[in-house]
Parts: structure tokens; C-alpha cells; sequence
């Protein structure tokens, strides 16, 4: 701004030699700046919305600065100027804060191959706002790190993925579940080298099997009876050692692999239990989680432990007035986080590892007291154990303290067992030494093996414990070892 045109005197700068200065003395009064006052764009008047003549700097600020989608609902219930239609491509009716969800939702992986058929499906599901849509694919990527770094710990084996979308797999590999067109198990982690060139966003690892997700939505498996072996043209024990594309699934956009949807309901995330599923749903009205399949110890959250044939709303969510965020399926137990941070378990409570302080079964869900104090953003479970990560990055773990998987120091209890099981959440000291924010936990999901357990951190550095005979820590044991109590630095940057 020109100083001369605004009334406010020109400042003269004058050379000042090096010398100490002791104080600074006002001999004069500073002069009194004139108030200016404010002008609008074009033709408009003061008062009104200065921005509202070039409405497209609006629209990149609300897209630039990634707003939650709720934000953007309150913008067009507090001003008409972003509830008005916007007149800009590709539809010329939307607001500019739908145009703006829009935008945003052009930047996710899952959502640019969709066809326009495609979007306008997703949109009518979400309810029929891109804000809506929005929402949905945030939720899907904050429950099981879609499209960001991420580290599976499989039954034996282990799969992790870089932020960029590379594989890396290491361990067990008696039926190719690895992916390298071999047998021989790696305790190395070792690139797939077949997959170079194709983004990976989601992994998930089974019982000698392994399935991956592309940003295409395309699934690659391999490994043992890898999603029907009759598809791969043979039957009996068939083993597959290279990533193969699943044909069935080929006309099928696939974001999450796991199997079970619910009919016109947009589900974001499903978690597979032993012999259940549970199902978390995005709608207009809110979060939800559906169960469904065997009901044994309580696990389907329903109050009763009958078996259900078809996915059916757990309930006791509403009651707790608790919006489910992310949700985890033990083999026998299940958790979920909500929006505000408490944390609810049920089901089979073996060892302690629903965290209420006791062995007893739950057949609804039920907040952990013990975590009151902690705003919880993650939780993980295993066969009989639970971890949970603050928004913080501290981890609390509890439940069967076998194969050290928890992480705690190996302390013998009363009947001389080396890894006590932990009735009630227990602060992981060995990780909160790294002195780096832990962003996710991953451990054995399994019945049949010892359990191993991944830390990932902000940076994107993969700390593993547990058990690893088999090579699935990526970490070299030396003499007669099977497992490590501390977490131990994997070599691989996920970053």
C-alpha cells in the first residue's frame, strides 16, 4: 500500500554504526493512525460478504484446507451464500460447499477410476450429498489406514505396505502366501517384486494366505486356497506363489478385503472375527455396527449369545450414545472406538481382555473404565488380547500375555508363568521409549499360532514383538530364540 496516498508519514532509514544500546528514549509522540475502512469486491456495499464477487477463491480455500465434511454442512446452515447454487462444472445446481466435498472426494484413491454411473450410485447410498460421500470415504480410511503406510501381523506371516503403495511380505511361506513364487520362508523383508508399478492401498493376511487391494479396486491373492482355489483352475490343496487377480471379482469395485455387505447401506469397514463378521455402516443419521454369524460367548453384542443369520444392528451403541468410529474383531471378543474417544469391548472375556478387570463374558457392548481418562483413536485385537492407541500415540494393551505379544517386561506371576495375562489396560512402556507417536497396532488375529504384534509410528517406522520363529518379525533370531519381549526396529521405512 502507497504510504503517501494513506496519510501515514514516510519512514526514513538512516545507517546505525555498531554500538551497545542501553535504551531507547521517545522524545515525541507517535502520530495517531487513521482508521481505514474496509471495501468490497465490485459493486458491493459494505456489510456484505467481501468474497461473494469471485466465489471461485472461495471454493479452492474450502478444498484447499480439506474441511471436515460436517464443517462444510454447517457453512450452508449458517449462509445462504454457500446453500445458493454455485453455477460452476460439473453441476452447475451444487453449492459451492458441495462442490467443494466433491473436489475432495476426487482426491481419494478408491474414487477417481469410478465411472460417473458410479459416483452418482455411491452418492444416492451416502444420501444423496457429496458431503455424505465425503464422510464415508474419511471414515474408511481412518478405520483401517487406507491409502496410508500400514503393517499386518498374519497368522505366521506378515504383509506391509509403504505410503507410496509398495509390498513388502516376510515369514511363513509353506503355501506361497509371501507372493515371491517360492516356498522358503524370509524373515527379511522382501518386496514383491511382481506388484512394482500397481498401488496397493489394503492388505489383509490369513492362514497361509494373503489378499491385496489396489487403488483400482482390483483384489490380488495368493497363497493356499486363495479366495476359491477352483478359480485357479485346480482343486484340492491348491498353492498359488504369485499375486494373482481374482477373477469373480473383476467388474466388482473392491475397497476393503474382507467379504459381507449390507443391502443399500454404505458399509466402511468390516472386521472378521472367528465365524462372525461385524459391519461398520456409514448413513446420514450416523455411525452404526451391524453383526452377524456364530453369537458364542456374546460375541455379536447383542446381549445374548444366539447365532444370527443376517447382519443385525448392535444396539447398545445408541444407548451409550457412543458414534462407533473404528471397530475391531478378536477371534472371541470384539472392540470399538468412538467419536469421543471412550472405547467399548464384548464378547468372550479369557484372560482379561475386555479390560473390565475380570474374566467374565460381556454380551453387549461395554465402556472400559479403566480408560476414562484417555481419548482413545485406535484399537486392535487378537485371539484373547486388545491393544488401544491414544490420540496421543500411547499404547495400552491387556489380555493373554503369551508370546509376549503385549509387549510388557516378562515378569513370572504366582503359578510361574513368564508373561502374566493383564486384566485391565496396562501402559506398553517399551513403546512409549521409542519417543515417537505410535499411529497403529497390528497382532495375530489367530487360534492356531503365537501371536506377533507391529507398532507403527507417525514417521513410519515398524517396531515388531512377539513371537518369530517363523520370520514373521522381520527380524533375525539368533541361537535358540523364539520371540522378542521389546519392541525391536524392523529394516524397512514405511514412510
Amino acid at each position: 500500500m502507497d504510504a503517501t496516498t494513506s496519510g501515514t508519514p514516510t519512514i526514513q532509514y538512516h545507517n546505525i554504526t555498531d554500538q551497545t544500546i542501553t535504551a531507547i528514549v521517545v522524545a515525541t509522540p507517535l502520530p495517531n493512525f487513521q482508521r481505514q475502512q474496509r471495501h468490497c469486491f465490485g459493486n458491493s456495499t459494505p456489510g456484505e460478504f467481501p468474497l461473494s464477487a469471485n466465489p471461485s477463491i472461495v471454493l479452492h480455500v474450502l478444498t484447499a484446507c480439506n474441511l471436515d465434511p460436517q464443517d462444510l454442512a454447517k457453512l450452508e446452515a449458517t449462509c445462504s451464500f454457500f446453500r445458493q447454487a454455485a453455477n460452476f462444472a460439473p453441476d452447475l445446481a451444487l453449492s459451492l460447499s458441495e462442490l467443494a466435498a466433491f473436489d475432495m472426494c476426487q482426491k481419494r484413491a478408491i474414487f477417481k477410476p469410478m465411472t460417473t454411473e458410479e459416483r452418482q450410485d455411491l452418492k444416492q447410498r451416502c444420501g444423496g450429498s457429496w458431503k455424505l460421500v465425503l464422510r464415508y470415504l474419511l471414515a474408511g480410511e481412518a478405520c483401517c489406514r487406507r491409502e496410508k503406510s500400514q503393517a499386518i501381523a498374519g497368522p505366521g506371516h506378515s504383509i506391509a505396505v509403504t505410503s507410496k503403495g509398495d509390498v513388502y511380505s516376510f515369514g511363513s511361506n509353506s503355501s506361497g502366501q509371501l507372493g515371491h513364487g517360492t516356498t522358503d520362508e524370509e524373515w527379511r523383508p522382501r518386496p514383491i517384486r511382481t506388484l512394482q508399478g500397481i498401488r496397493i492401498i489394503q492388505a489383509a493376511a490369513g492362514a497361509g494366505r494373503t489378499m491385496l487391494i489396489t487403488d483400482s479396486g482390483q483384489v490380488y491373492a495368493f497363497g493356499k486356497d486363495s479366495f476359491g482355489e477352483a478359480e485357479y483352475g485346480g482343486q484340492g490343496s491348491k498353492t498359488v506363489t504369485t499375486p494373482q487377480l481374482v477373477e469373480s471379482l473383476k467388474n466388482i469395485f473392491v475397497v476393503q478385503a474382507a467379504i459381507g455387505a449390507l443391502e443399500d447401506i454404505p458399509v466402511v469397514q468390516i472386521a472378521a472375527g472367528y465365524c462372525y463378521l461385524l459391519c461398520l455402516a456409514c448413513q446420514p443419521s450416523g455411525m452404526s455396527v451391524y453383526s452377524v454369524g456364530c453369537g458364542l460367548g456374546g460375541k455379536l453384542g447383542h446381549g445374548t449369545r444366539t447365532d444370527e443369520k443376517f447382519p443385525r444392528l448392535i444396539e447398545q451403541f445408541q444407548t451409550l450414545n457412543i458414534q462407533p468410529k473404528v471397530v475391531a474383531a478378536g477371534a472371541w471378543h470384539a472392540a470399538v472406538v468412538g467419536q469421543d474417544g471412550r472405547v467399548c469391548t464384548w464378547g468372550w472375556g479369557r484372560y482379561g481382555c475386555l479390560g473390565h478387570g475380570n474374566e467374565e463374558c460381556e454380551a453387549a457392548p461395554k465402556v472400559i473404565d479403566a480408560l476414562t481418562n484417555i481419548k482413545a483413536v485406535h484399537v486392535a485385537t487378537g485371539d484373547y488380547t486388545t491393544f488401544v492407541v491414544s490420540e496421543d500415540g500411547d499404547v495400552y494393551s491387556f489380555g493373554c500375555g503369551e508370546s509376549a505379544s503385549l509387549g510388557h517386561n516378562a515378569v513370572n506371576d504366582a503359578q510361574g508363568n513368564r508373561h502374566a495375562n493383564v486384566l485391565t489396560p496396562e501402559l506398553v512402556t517399551s513403546l512409549k521409549q521409542i519417543n515417537e507417536r505410535v499411529v497403529q497396532i497390528s497382532l495375530t488375529n489367530s487360534i492356531y499360532w503365537n501371536a506377533h504384534t507391529f507398532a507403527l509410528t507417525e514417521s513410519g517406522k515398524l517396531y515388531g514383538f512377539g513371537a518369530g520363529d517363523k520370520g514373521q518379525l522381520g527380524i533375525e533370531l539368533v541361537a535358540n530364540q523364539t520371540e522378542r519381549v521389546n519392541p525391536e526396529r524392523v529394516d524397512i521405512d514405511l514412510g
